[in-house]
């Protein structure tokens, strides 16, 4: 259980650097990329094996952190595209109901058995996320664009559902901090490829703010998918359990950390929201 709440503690930290991100005007693909460079280095040094390119082209499960980095960079340029067109609310309500994917993957694909009490949970779970997360009045989506919000929340399912399927069959516990280590890394090589293209058009400027805003997001980023993979492996709980927990006390902690360090105030529905996290988080981890 240990490793889950770190896991929900490192993405709750990421939260709260991309709002220290506006805070200081740092320019977030750019963050993001150095990020994905930083995260890849952390998962080298605390890999206890050979780091040699035979030593990793040879991994059984080398096309997993390769498509995976590749989705990282598309999911996240998803995110920002449909916060634009829909806002921001719709972007991360699609992105955390995404935890439905995993969940009835782990059902379906490895027969993992739910009490009546712990789907009853998961249903509150994602009650919970859509209330939690509306900052506006309501959410409205432009039918044209109701494609984005829909691609963001397949794409974030399936991001959840090769870890947990990569996690399941292919990894040793030796490998955890490399195979999450590669991920980023081919997440970031990915964002070089997007960014020389652009600078193609418009020249980069190394930015010191956008570097240091990197680093700050990158290690917690790194541990957030770590403990995540160990909280998977650990069997206290099923893997539809595990992902509904993580992602409902993420919101939870998100909305209460952004209450006392932003000043963000909360709606009635809102507080509904926190209110039944905590109802589902109790339903799923203790029945």
């Amino acid at each position: 259980m240990i490793y889950l709440v770190l896991s929900v503690l490192s993405s709750t930290l990421i939260f709260v650097v991309f709002k220290l991100f506006d805070v200081f005007k740092i320019q977030t693909l750019y963050a993001i990329i150095t990020n994905y460079v930083v995260a890849c280095t952390v998962g080298f040094f605390l890999y206890d094996g050979p780091v040699g390119v035979d030593d990793l082209t040879n991994k059984p499960w080398l096309i997993g952190p390769i498509l995976l980095g590749v989705l990282f960079i598309v999911i996240f340029n998803l995110m920002a595209r449909t916060a634009q067109v829909s806002g921001v609310s719709v972007a991360s309500v699609a992105t955390k109901m995404s935890l439905a994917i995993p969940v009835m993957m782990g059902v379906l694909l490895y027969n993992e058995h739910l009490s009546a009490l712990q789907i009853t949970g998961i249903v509150l779970a994602l009650v919970a996320v859509y209330l939690a997360s509306i900052k506006e009045k309501s959410i409205r989506i432009n039918r044209k664009a109701l494609i984005l919000p829909l691609l963001v929340f397949l794409g974030s399912g399936i991001i959840d559902t090769s870890i947990q399927y990569f996690e399941e069959i292919h990894l040793t516990d030796q490998e955890i901090p490399v195979f999450s280590s590669m991920i980023f890394g081919f997440a970031a090589l990915t964002g070089f490829i997007f960014i020389g293209a652009k600078a193609v058009k418009t020249p980069l400027k190394i930015n010191l703010k956008n570097i240091i805003g990197g680093i700050a997001l990158g290690v917690p980023n790194y541990f957030s998918i770590y403990f995540l993979i160990r909280a998977l492996r650990a069997d206290i709980l099923s893997s539809a359990a595990i992902f509904t927990l993580n992602n409902v006390a993420i919101v939870m902690f998100s909305t209460l950390f952004g209450i006392l360090l932003f000043k963000e105030k909360l709606s009635l529905k809102n507080w509904s929201g926190v209110a039944l996290a905590v109802l589902s988080i109790i339903l799923v981890a203790l029945f």
